[in-house]
């Protein structure tokens, strides 16, 4: 092998010296950012000493648990609105004189029904002597009974959700 001369092992020095200076300020480079990233790791991981892992799993567990609670509140509320789709919650009531000769509006006819249209028609005339009341049944807005103007327009008026009518 042939000899170095002086010139050439001072610059393989140099080349040594540098590459060393080069490989001291990586190593202090990622020792800044090791220690940027463990700063880090202690703010995510600050609850309990655990690790961020660990929190991740938490969390996910946590996000299952939710849903699952959501999912049961969801079939609760459509079991709700079918129960409440039955109710007779769609009234109107109809004041009416049924006799020329009284006033006051003392007769009524009052219609009950569910979001179906289906309840009940509920009249009360007033004469001077007695009083009448009669029920009709009414299936989808009719019923299989004479409904008299006064009953249809109850019933007109509950399905459009306008209630207590003159």
């Amino acid at each position: 092998m042939p000899d170095l001369s002086a010139h050439d092992a001072g610059t393989v020095a140099l080349v040594a010296c540098v590459v060393a200076a080069l490989a001291l300020l990586l190593a202090a480079w990622a020792l800044l950012r090791l220690r940027s990233t463990r700063r880090q790791l202690a703010v995510l991981g600050a609850e309990g000493g655990h690790d961020v892992l660990t929190l991740m799993a938490r969390q996910s567990a946590q996000v299952a648990e939710v849903r699952a609670e959501t999912a049961a509140a969801m079939a609760e509320a459509r079991r709700a609105r079918a129960e409440v789709a039955d109710s007779l919650r769609h009234v109107a009531v109809v004041r009416y004189d049924a006799f020329g000769d009284m006033g006051g509006r003392l007769s009524f006819s009052a219609a009950l029904l569910d979001d179906g249209g289906d309840g009940v028609v509920l009249t009360s005339i007033n004469g001077r002597s007695e009083t009448r009341t009669y029920a009709k049944g009414v299936k989808a807005g009719a019923s299989e009974h004479a409904l008299s103007p006064e009953e249809e327009q109850a019933v007109s008026f509950a399905r459009r959700g306008e209630g207590a009518r003159r």
